[in-house]
């Protein structure tokens, strides 16, 4: 039983695995987009290439510590890498809170790891999927399908019955794949969401079912808009994110260096890619990637949603 050990125990072994995952998480967001191992080599100065030292991989402190400068060359670190540890650390906060209130003090200890350690893969995954979004509007397969599975796998682990699981996965793909993807590219001549955001919400279904997919698509549509209209008011355009028009212009330079076949080869390969081409004119041809709404939204229902859902339908009328 959970009482078998001091609580405030559990706390610290909970927030600490929180804080190392999250420092890997670091390594999966640099290097997954790249195409890179994530295990080999051994994390190195993104600069100059140096191996870091084990002082130098501290979460959080090492950043706070080296005043956000890199040991071997003084080249600044992006906060992002702090604040993903904190937020792994956090996360794993939330997560032991949560399944401590809900299995009681009576609750049996590998049940706790069990669930702690699927929930803490599952909300760093999620993590990892909105700073990989934001920075290179890709969702890694590895990432929404993998997660997917693993949601669909444990099911029967999280008080979940099968149809419920297997029903959201399918639900939440083709929630977006027929109408925003299929019929909206028969209309517009391109789809109005990506494929990507698809398998995310397969995701959400395969761990939370119908209603988590209606509250992560409501929500991240609601939460997406906000920020959408806050930064035209502020900046006014919506822009790309860096890496894609640096992808953009280096598919170019590479097209340009080609001839013949190879030429309308690659030609066919980038009229496949809704990125490759520059986005048009005026705000309703923005870009704005939905995956990390719709991932931050998912975190939300599993921390809070289902209580939000059952105080909406009281207010407004119904019974869960």
């Amino acid at each position: 039983m959970l009482t078998a050990v001091p609580y405030w125990f559990v706390q610290g072994i909970a927030v600490s695995l929180g804080l190392v995952w999250g420092s890997f998480l670091n390594v999966v967001i640099h290097r997954l987009p790249r195409g890179e191992s994530v295990v080999h080599p051994a994390s190195r100065c993104a600069k100059c290439g140096t191996k870091l030292r084990a002082i130098d991989n501290v979460p959080v402190l090492s950043w706070l510590f080296l005043r956000g400068r890199a040991h071997c060359c003084k080249a600044p670190i992006s906060p992002r890498y702090p604040a993903v540890e904190a937020i792994g650390g956090l996360a794993a906060y939330a997560i032991c809170e949560k399944i401590f209130a809900e299995l009681g003090p009576d609750g049996h200890v590998h049940v706790y790891i069990i669930l702690f350690a699927l929930y803490l893969a599952l909300c760093l995954g999620l993590v990892a999927l909105v700073f990989i979004d934001l920075e290179y509007m890709i969702l890694p397969d590895v990432l929404t399908l993998g997660l997917g599975a693993v949601g669909l796998a444990t099911f029967w682990l999280r008080d979940m019955h099968v149809a419920e699981a297997f029903g959201g996965a399918a639900f939440g793909f083709l929630l977006v794949w027929l109408p925003f993807i299929v019929l909206y590219k028969k209309l517009r001549g391109h789809p109005g969401m990506g494929l990507g955001d698809a398998k995310l919400l397969l995701l959400t279904g395969a761990w939370f079912g119908v209603r988590g997919v209606l509250f992560a698509l409501m929500a991240g549509a609601v939460q997406g808009t906000v920020v959408a209209i806050v930064v035209l008011l502020v900046k006014g355009r919506i822009e790309e994110p860096e890496a894609v028009r640096r992808e953009r212009e280096e598919l170019k330079a590479e097209l340009d260096s080609l001839e013949g076949d190879e030429r309308a080869a690659l030609e066919q390969e980038i009229a496949k890619d809704p990125l490759a081409l520059a986005p048009g004119e005026g705000v309703g041809k923005a870009r704005l990637a939905f995956g990390p709404f719709l991932a931050l939204a998912t975190l939300e229902y599993y921390f809070v949603g289902e209580a939000a859902v059952q105080g909406y339908l009281r207010v407004f009328g119904g019974d869960a």
